[in-house]
């Protein structure tokens, strides 16, 4: 009994951390908007650290007053320097919603802080157009590429849009018109929460604002004509959606080989000897965390790649040089696709090397001496092989008749 008293003692004894960093969410209306929880951190706070905007909405505080630093990635080291101290970081409404509250908690214990959160602009959006907030699409383009929307203009769906700055509105507009989409209503929201708030409605194809202030939001509500240029859901794209020289693994293989490569969220993927990218692109838009490294000798088909992969949506594709010398120093993938070069002295063996345990390789062939390739990999590693032909009609003169393309023989293996 003694020993289990002197235990609970020392427990009892020890003292919790007392957080020393307070994550204030910040509206429009500044410090009308805190509640007393918020107004006493900021106020008790010896430093607080925030941007321009955020400084000049609090005004006069008694801690001093820390403007974030340029580059923005020196802010956290800042921040780190001062523990023990009160110290008040003041980000915009929610910090978790695209906001800096990821970047604080990986690096503070979340027993040291304590986050005082408001409405997102998000949530303030969905109330000026009375949209329910599970039924929309939410979407940053703020210091991200404009294409991120693309996917989501879907017939009929409804999409709030954070702008990078005044010229976002614009932009989104005249991409819309592009993709036949001019039809659709634009809501542009300035100010949300604060006394300068301010919510004009237009066509996409109408659109005439130029006196838009850099803090705003778009509400999409998206109307798709009968030509619209709508990104389909489904893989296997038609070969007209990407940038190519005729180096692309064709729609009909590329859905096959999707299946067969079976992305989960979040996975990296490597697709060496890539072409167009078509493989990468196509995996990374199966998820929206899903990653890819396309690796391309050829510069020019490189930059094909990089133009393939904004367009259909800023996606997460990184493009290195030949295989496998530019495997070295990446990370470990979660499937790998070759579509290139399999032949090659040392290329499976090397990416091999590099697939985590329990990933999945497919590798497409055409020629004899691939297949012959393949045929000694699966007598060695297992897995599955099959042989995919397609046929598409073609003119014969004056009537049609079935053309066959080149047969695909894949392998498709996993590792123990």
């Amino acid at each position: 009994m003694s020993a289990v008293l002197r235990e609970s003692d020392a427990l009892s004894s020890r003292e919790a951390p007392t957080p020393w960093l307070s994550l204030v969410g910040l509206g429009e209306d500044g410090p009308a908007g805190l509640s007393r929880e918020a107004l006493a951190a900021l106020n008790e706070a010896e430093i607080v650290f925030g941007g321009e905007r955020h400084i000049a909405l609090v005004g006069s505080v008694p801690g001093e007053l820390r403007p974030w630093p340029q580059p923005f990635r020196n802010a956290l080291p800042q921040i780190l320097a001062e523990r023990g101290r009160k110290v008040c970081v003041l980000a915009t409404s929610d910090p978790f919603h695209y906001g800096i509250g990821n970047s604080l908690s990986r690096a503070i214990p979340a027993a040291e802080m304590r986050i005082i959160p408001q409405l997102s602009s998000f949530s303030m959006a969905c109330t000026r157009m009375r949209w329910p907030q599970e039924e929309c699409a939410l979407v940053s383009l703020h210091g991200r590429t404009l294409y991120r929307i693309v996917p989501h203009l879907q017939p009929g769906a409804r999409i709030l849009a954070l702008s990078w700055d005044e010229t976002t509105p614009r932009a989104v507009a005249e991409l819309m018109r592009a993709r036949g989409l001019g039809a659709s209503r634009l809501v542009v929201m300035e100010q949300l929460g604060g006394p300068q708030e301010r919510v004009r409605e237009t066509r996409a194809d109408a659109f005439a604002f130029d006196d838009i202030v850099p803090l705003n939001m778009i509400a999409v509500d998206v109307v798709a004509g009968r030509d619209a240029h709508i990104l389909p859901l489904t893989p296997g794209l038609d070969e007209d959606w990407f940038a190519h020289d005729g180096q692309i693994t064709k729609s009909e293989i590329r859905a096959i080989t999707l299946s067969a490569l079976a992305p989960r969220a979040g996975e990296l993927l490597w697709d060496v000897g890539a072409g167009s990218g078509s493989i990468a692109v196509e995996w990374c838009q199966r998820h929206v965390r899903n990653r890819a490294v396309a690796f391309e000798a050829k510069p020019e088909r490189a930059e094909r790649i990089a133009r393939n992969r904004l367009e259909l949506g800023g996606l997460s594709v990184d493009v290195f040089g030949e295989a496998p010398a530019g495997f070295v120093g990446r990370e470990a993938p979660d499937a790998i696709f070759i579509g290139g070069g399999l032949t090659e002295d040392g290329l499976f063996d090397a990416a091999w090397a590099a697939l985590k345990p329990g990933g999945r390789l497919v590798a497409n062939v055409v020629t004899i001496e691939g297949e012959a390739k393949l045929a000694a990999l699966h007598a060695e590693h297992g897995g599955s092989l099959r042989r995919i032909s397609i046929d598409r009609l073609a003119p014969v003169g004056g009537k049609h008749g079935w053309r066959p393309a080149m047969p695909v023989t894949q392998w498709r293996v996993e590792k123990p």
